[in-house]
């Protein structure tokens, strides 16, 4: 989250009246169920009264029918001719006139209205920046390949893209839905032979991803195979993770027991279709680790977010409609942004003394006695780093040179 602006006196002001307001939501909310009340009202009456016509029109014509079936009227001329004088004066287009006219002018005002709540002008939170293209196009081309449209990615990359930095993007995520797609099929054989290409990267992040592989694996051949098949991939696969993992493991040898049967067995949850899903998201989630990539797609996070922020940018551009030179130039938010958990993704510290939030230039910095003030805060006690001062939390002697800079 990036630090919010301290706003002028005269800013504050404005933008206190774009906090919550329930009631005049409230109001909004029910102005536009009152237009589609409205509508669906005229709707209503505009059907009925067609199907009020047609019934009408039937009954005449299955009369002049009867009266040309029955032989009672020997010229048709004559009933044809009552026919069309009576569907004159019954006007049907003319009863029809007013409530379709009706219905119109309701279905004309309610997209304006949905439009004027729901569609605002969002060029006003836009920011004229100068983005990095290339970066652009690999963050894009990136999400393309992650999500397995790899027909789109090739199609956007032409002509974009030089094909060696193509390549380079595109073919990790091959290898990965190669796996994910032998894992639909119940075949392991391609995780766990990149999980074991792997090995010690994913010892090294603390996954415990290869023993799970084996794992699934041990529980297909005992399956599908037999008791001293699975028994022997046990002692093979799964004996080296025992000094860490025994209860895991104890747990798996208890399935021996029930070769062949695991579904009447007090194993059954082990069976169940969502430890594949999980699996693959575990396989997921790992092989995007080793590539330096967030799970995640960060143009999805990213688009996500910003839809969120959007509402209370755009609330505050309507109040600085007249300042727009100020927006452009200005490098923080200018407004607070509350997003959900989801996006929060760094740790925020407000420093004790100066009770202003650290950012990039006055970062949080850790003392000798152990508490944490911000840089520009032990600049100034220390007077520029000319002497030692007391922790504003203990008694402790703090030698300004000797703090040292917190990353979260």
């Amino acid at each position: 989250m990036l630090p919010v602006l301290r706003l002028s006196q005269a800013w504050t002001a404005d933008y206190s009246i774009l906090g919550p307001q329930q009631t005049k939501q409230d109001m909004e909310v029910n102005t536009i169920k009152d237009a589609f009340d409205k509508v669906t009202k005229k709707q209503k009456l505009s059907y009925s009264k067609s199907q009020e016509v047609i019934d009408q029109l039937n009954q005449e014509i299955q009369a002049a029918l009867e009266n040309l079936q029955s032989g009672h009227e020997s010229d048709c001329k004559t009933v044809l001719a009552e026919l069309r004088t009576k569907l004159k004066e019954s006007a049907p287009l003319t009863q029809l006139e007013g409530t379709q006219k009706e219905l119109n002018v309701a279905l004309s005002k309610y997209p304006k209205l949905l439009e004027k709540s729901f569609n605002p002008d969002i060029s006003k939170a836009y920011r004229n920046v100068d983005p990095d293209i290339d970066t652009t196009n690999q963050i894009i081309a990136s999400h393309f390949y992650r999500q397995g449209l790899f027909e789109v990615g090739d199609c956007f990359t032409v002509g974009a893209m030089e094909q060696e930095s193509v390549s380079l993007i595109k073919s990790p995520y091959i290898q990965m839905y190669q796996i994910l797609e032998s894992m639909r099929s119940r075949n392991l054989e391609p995780a766990l032979s990149w999980a074991t290409e792997n090995s010690s990267k994913l010892r090294a992040n603390g996954s415990d991803l290869e023993l799970k592989l084996h794992s699934m694996q041990f529980l297909e051949t005992l399956q599908k195979g037999s008791r001293d098949e699975a028994l022997q991939y046990a002692r093979t696969h799964l004996a080296p993770f025992a000094e860490t993992h025994l209860v895991e493991i104890q747990k798996l040898m208890g399935c021996l027991l029930f070769a062949r049967k695991l579904d009447q067995s007090p194993y059954t949850e082990l069976l169940s279709l969502t430890n594949w899903d999980r699996l693959a998201m575990e396989v997921t989630r790992q092989f995007c680790n080793l590539l330096g990539q967030s799970y995640e797609s960060p143009l999805s996070v990213t688009i996500a977010a910003g839809f969120q922020a959007l509402p209370p940018l755009l609330k505050f551009m309507n109040v600085m409609a007249g300042k727009k030179q100020e927006w452009q130039t200005m490098k923080q938010l200018p407004v607070p942004v509350e997003l959900e958990d989801e996006f929060q993704f760094h740790s925020i510290f407000v420093c004790p003394v100066s009770k202003e939030q650290a950012t990039e230039d006055n970062p949080p910095m850790l003392m000798s006695c152990g508490h944490v003030l911000c840089r520009q805060s032990i600049m100034k006690m220390s007077k520029n780093l000319s002497k030692s001062f007391k922790c504003p939390y203990c008694p402790s002697d703090i030698d300004a040179s000797l703090c040292k800079q917190l990353n979260f």
